[in-house]
């Protein structure tokens, strides 16, 4: 049985690819140039491809219904700021915190960011996830 505590964290990584660029677009049929050609990039304020926000947010997926509060759990809302550009090779972690417990309605509030290898935060945002009665205790 698994238990949560205001303060408890987690955290997972990914290296952001070409290849997540390419799937990241077909599967979301966002292909504005600022992602996927780099001439029309080198034209930017950021000089190269960007990552799409949406990808980097999408860690959060992974931390959330993964390692905290992990299996089981539905996601109820998410907000997001997007804080930096993420680029092709970047190492993102994604970095949940419970800041909120609601036993009665089974409901977490956590803090959530992503940070690259420099320690940038390049998003933050809250999440709301409900437990499962299976899934621990609240």
């Amino acid at each position: 049985m698994i238990s949560y505590s205001v303060g408890q964290q987690a955290s997972c990584s990914k290296t952001i690819t070409e290849t997540d660029f390419v799937m990241f677009a077909g599967m979301s049929g966002d292909f504005n140039p600022v992602h996927i050609d780099g001439e029309y990039a080198k034209k930017t304020r950021f000089k190269k491809r960007i990552a799409h926000g949406l990808l980097t947010s999408s860690l959060l997926s992974q931390l959330l219904g993964v390692h905290l509060p992990g299996k089981g759990s539905i996601y109820v809302e998410q907000t997001i700021r997007f804080k930096a550009p993420v680029f092709i090779g970047d190492t993102i972690t994604a970095q949940g915190t419970v800041q909120e417990i609601d036993s009665k309605r089974r409901i977490l509030t956590l803090l959530t960011e992503c940070f690259n290898q420099d320690g940038t935060k390049v998003l933050t945002g809250t999440a709301k996830m409900m437990v499962p009665e299976e899934g621990g205790v609240i």
